[in-house]
């Protein structure tokens, strides 16, 4: 079964998330993006610990899309390692889980 979910990704600019989410959503690998500017991190990369300003991006897809979602972001994307995972929608407005289900099938 195609179920719908969300893809978690953070990006280095808002320029960025806006090439990556246009890409995604005119290629209907993902039926919408929400991206959120401004988010602050903390993490550990190459044994220190930094802090920097991200930008949080979420794609709203079906789970068949994600294989090629997951290489167009990696190729496009300014991290080494960028920030990709996915969350099931569980349950949620019928309505708007037939609309994902048709942006990104193109019916």
């Amino acid at each position: 079964m195609d179920n719908t979910t969300f893809v978690y990704m953070t990006m280095g600019s808002k320029k960025e998330a806006l090439a990556i989410g246009n890409e995604l959503v005119t290629n209907r690998l993902a039926a919408c993006v929400n991206i959120i500017d401004q988010m602050n991190s903390i993490y550990r990369w190459d044994g220190e610990i930094r802090y920097d300003s991200e930008v949080v991006m979420i794609a709203k897809t079906l789970s068949s899309k994600v294989p090629e979602l997951i290489e167009i972001v990696k190729a496009n994307h300014s991290y080494e390692c960028p920030c990709i995972v996915t969350l099931p929608i569980i349950s949620g407005n019928p309505d708007f889980l037939s609309w994902i289900a048709r942006e990104v099938k193109g019916e």
